[in-house]
């Protein structure tokens, strides 16, 4: 009797175990969630890249802008100082 009852009891515990996993629904919208959470890390990855190099490039941009300002402010300074250093047009 205490065997019968022994394996009765291992076969319920058993059922219990199987019986409470989650279904085969459950397991795929687990899996969908996971995707999904790896899919918005990856497009939030890709637009900070998209934005740093968006960044360099404006950073680019204005150095070369700052670098021509320079040098045409430069040039005018020269043409006016040989201009006020010649004195007298002929």
């Amino acid at each position: 009797m205490k065997k019968v009852f022994s394996i009765v009891a291992v076969a319920a515990m058993s059922a219990a175990f199987v019986a409470c996993g989650p279904s085969k629904e459950e397991l795929a919208a687990r899996q969908k969630q996971i995707d999904d959470s790896v899919a918005a890390v990856a497009q939030a990855q890709a637009d900070s890249l998209a934005k740093v190099a968006e960044a360099e490039a404006a950073a680019a941009a204005a150095a070369e802008a700052a670098a021509k300002a320079k040098a045409d402010s430069t040039r005018i300074a020269d043409s006016v100082a040989a201009a006020t250093k010649g004195g007298k047009k002929k």
